[in-house]
């Protein structure tokens, strides 16, 4: 039977492991991706089971815990201690999470009663990478003409993220954090926790990554892996907002590299901040990675 005392931490160590996972059982949701848990651990404390030839992926953040569903082979009776093991570890009313569509089909088969909610803060907007690199038609229209005023207005250069810009670049974040008042925001705070560990750890992940520099200053950053075979993760995004239309331009730049690479780009979701969400609508997204939580207050104690 599955327990707590089978989760043991996510280190970097794990990479291999986890690449190796993920060659098998592809993953569509940032968040199950190894570079996202090993970045965000300070903050999540992600754990990991490896049963019956499946991951089970926990994380504790703010004190909460949530189990996500198995990953690799279809196994219902292991389906069904995750579930049971979810409701016993967590008081949450969302006790197992990152549930796709296909594991939760699943999942009704096993106990029609689970009342399984569309979660869609934790949505992924995914885009075609050759719209977000070229910007085509009158629904880009805005977005061009905000480019092409950063174009006329600042002198910049386009660069890749390597260990020699990296002291550069955290100072950019420091600078960042300061306008962004992170020290009041604990969210950005451990934000910026994370992308200091992925440039520490830069030639450990399966990250790359691409810099604006205005006239002589980082001005943008973004960092980005291969999710798939044929999409391509956001992990960051930053950009200081003294340059008006910067933003607009590292996604550019950044969509050019990766067109010639893969079909889709994962731009991560919007976690219900309305104007993240309505910055990730202005772009036209492709489809949506969607997911669904286990809602605990349908559910019956034990699970048969």
């Amino acid at each position: 039977m599955l327990d707590k005392k089978d989760f043991k931490p996510v280190t970097l160590a794990d990479r291999a492991f986890f690449e190796c996972h993920y060659t098998l059982y592809p993953q569509t949701h940032s968040d199950n991706t190894f570079t996202s848990m090993v970045c965000w651990n300070r903050f999540m404390h992600y754990r990991y089971a490896y049963v019956k030839k499946n991951v089970i992926l926990e994380c504790t953040a703010a004190g909460v815990t949530r189990l996500h569903p198995p990953i690799g082979p279809r196994d219902p009776e292991l389906m069904r201690e995750v579930i049971q093991l979810a409701l016993d570890m967590s008081d949450n009313n969302k006790p197992l999470m990152l549930i796709d569509p296909e594991t939760a089909k699943r999942m009704k088969e096993i106990d029609p009663d689970l009342m399984l909610v569309p979660d869609l803060n934790h949505f992924e907007y995914v885009y075609r990478s050759i719209d977000l690199a070229e910007l085509p038609g009158k629904k880009y229209l805005k977005i061009r003409s905000q480019i092409n005023k950063f174009q006329k207005n600042y002198r910049y250069t386009v660069e890749p993220i390597t260990p020699e810009n990296r002291e550069e670049i955290m100072e950019f974040l420091v600078k960042w954090c300061k306008c962004k008042k992170c020290d009041e925001n604990f969210i950005l705070a451990h934000e910026i926790e994370a992308i200091s560990y992925a440039l520490e750890h830069l030639t450990e992940l399966p990250l790359r990554g691409l810099l604006i520099r205005v006239g002589l200053q980082v001005g943008a950053i973004s960092l980005f892996e291969r999710l798939n075979t044929d999409t391509a993760l956001i992990h960051f995004e930053k950009g200081l907002p003294e340059y008006e239309g910067i933003y607009k331009a590292i996604n550019a730049e950044t969509a050019l590299v990766l067109a010639s690479e893969v079909e889709y780009i994962n731009r991560e979701s919007d976690l219900g901040i309305s104007g993240l969400r309505k910055a990730k609508l202005r772009y036209h997204p492709h489809h949506m990675v969607e997911v669904y939580s286990l809602n605990r207050r349908t559910c019956f104690p034990v699970i048969k």
